[in-house]
């Protein structure tokens, strides 16, 4: 068998526990057209009512689909996104989600962490974060160092940490596939410090992107070309897309740094970062950009507590 569809099909029963006669939406766009095909294909074989369904694709992460499709979103069972752009972080996905939908998303997913990634034991992982994340919701503050110089302190008194654990099998229920990580929404302008982005932010990181933070705002960004991209990427969404949104911890034991941040961002041992939405994390920004960066060998104090020491969780 095709190992896109054998991975597609693990994530169908495992991941999303997809009965027969269930309705399944699949969204894709053109450069993931062959992952979105493999999930149809999956969703048939398991005797679903399968859609599926090709949008324009996105210009940037959190840019809502049409209005026709947000509407449609709210009828199904199941919606599967593996789209090129996320729409994890969309009004659109909220209120499917709100109306019942189970939904995933898979953002710019690559063949081969699709392949490496699907097949994880995410009962194993789903522990693992769970735990993690109700450490986290009972702290207060929250600071990260890392050996390439990051030194940042956020507040998330009051925020709840969510657990992306892969298993999407209630009503409402939402992850990213791959999943496997803590994240929590800091308080709006609380975040003060360093944050040196050693691991990946728009690809893999050949020199670190130094972002100075101010009053939870990215205030200065400097390195070479990645952060110039970077700069030119939130550019247009002004103090919003500087936002400090996430800090998020990952816990997949198979996911690797590829250049991709939908896996990137679950590599167990780090921690990321994001800059921009917040909105679907329990915070208060809205905004159509949400961009993580990754830090290699954290260590994360929750109030004076170490929970991850140099990469290693200490759970």
């Amino acid at each position: 068998m095709d190992e896109l569809l054998k991975a597609a099909q693990t994530a169908l029963n495992n991941c999303l526990a997809v009965k027969k006669g269930e309705s399944v939406l699949v969204i894709t766009d053109e450069p993931l057209r062959k992952i979105g095909y493999a999930f149809w294909e999956a969703a048939k074989k398991v005797g679903a009512e399968a859609i599926l369904l090709e949008i324009l694709p996105r210009s940037s992460h959190g840019e809502e689909p049409p209005e026709a499709i947000a509407k449609l979103m709210k009828d199904f069972d199941v919606l599967i996104i593996p789209t090129s752009r996320s729409m994890s972080h969309t009004k659109a996905r909220r209120e499917a989600c709100e109306a019942g939908a189970r939904c995933v998303t898979l953002p710019g997913i690559l063949e081969e962490t699709m392949k490496r990634t699907l097949n994880a034991d995410y009962n194993e992982i789903a522990q693992r974060t769970i735990k993690l994340a109700e450490i986290v919701s009972r702290g207060k503050t929250a600071k990260v160092t890392t050996p390439a110089g990051t030194n940042i302190t956020v507040n998330i008194e009051g925020r709840e940490c969510k657990p992306d654990t892969g298993l999407v099998h209630k009503p409402g229920d939402f992850s990213n596939l791959p999943a496997g990580e803590a994240y929590v929404a800091p308080v709006e302008g609380s975040a003060n410090g360093v944050i040196m982005v050693d691991g990946a932010m728009v690809g893999k990181i050949k020199k670190p992107i130094k972002i100075v933070v101010k009053d939870g705002l990215a205030v200065e960004i400097t390195g070479d070309q990645a952060a110039k991209e970077l700069e030119k990427l939130i550019e247009p969404f002004g103090q919003p897309g500087r936002n400090v949104a996430e800090l998020g911890i990952g816990t997949n034991h198979k996911a690797k740094i590829v250049g991709s941040v939908l896996e990137d961002e679950k590599v167990m041992g780090t921690v990321h970062m994001a800059l921009g939405d917040n909105k679907s994390m329990g915070g208060n920004v809205s905004v159509a950009s949400h961009l993580d960066g990754i830090l290699l060998k954290p260590t994360l104090w929750i109030d004076d507590k170490i929970i991850m020491k140099d990469g290693v969780l200490k759970i």
